[in-house]
């Protein structure tokens, strides 16, 4: 049986596999970073991109409009993510957005750790769909109205969850902090009472 053709937005019929790699070339780079930004680890982000873009392949016929296929792609790669944090040992991990994995080797290393501290917690209190949504808004710079697209939602429900989400991160940054700073605080009296103590 012949291969399939798709009329692609640029004009040309092409086969369904010779489109669909043309299609990925500008998006695969953001499109694994993203995977890597969600899980964390690069092995299980790699597993997650191949497994997706396999998916992506089988049901490539199912795609009308070839100018929605970086939207249709992260859905694919979004119900699959959704699908694999609910296992709990996927759950337990803590991603690590390529922002913090990328940082400079010249930058300070405790301002490195320091700001993987912080995501760390923050992203760690976000539901799965949560993760999903804040990655793509603030690491992989989409529009409002382009989530709202995906996620076939009104812009004002778009903007109310990032929101929420943010005020999570914030909440649990700041716990985080002041947990610290206690714990600092009890050290350092408890140095300067045994310090009085040897004295005496």
């Amino acid at each position: 049986m012949p291969e399939p053709q798709l009329q692609s937005s640029d004009g040309p019929l092409a086969t369904g596999h010779q489109l669909f790699w043309k299609l990925l070339e500008p998006e695969h780079a953001r499109a694994e970073a993203f995977c890597r930004q969600l899980v964390g680890g690069r092995e299980e982000a790699d597993d997650l991109y191949q497994d997706g873009l396999l998916m992506a392949m089988r049901k490539f016929h199912t795609l009308r409009d070839t100018g929605l296929f970086r939207t249709w792609l992260y859905r694919i790669l979004i119900n699959l993510y959704r699908n694999r944090f609910r296992q709990p040992w996927w759950r337990r991990r803590v991603p690590l957005t390529s922002q913090a994995e990328n940082l400079d080797s010249g930058s300070d290393p405790a301002a490195v750790h320091t700001a993987r501290r912080w995501l760390n917690r923050g992203m760690a209190v976000l539901s799965a769909d949560e993760r999903v949504l804040v990655s793509l808004y603030e690491l992989e710079g989409w529009t409002v109205g382009e989530l709202a697209t995906m996620y076939r939602r009104p812009k004002g429900t778009i903007k109310a969850r990032l929101a929420r989400s943010r005020k999570k991160m914030r909440r649990e940054i700041e716990r985080y902090l002041n947990r610290h700073e206690e714990i600092q605080n009890n050290g350092a009296a408890h140095a300067v009472s045994q310090s009085q103590s040897s004295a005496e």
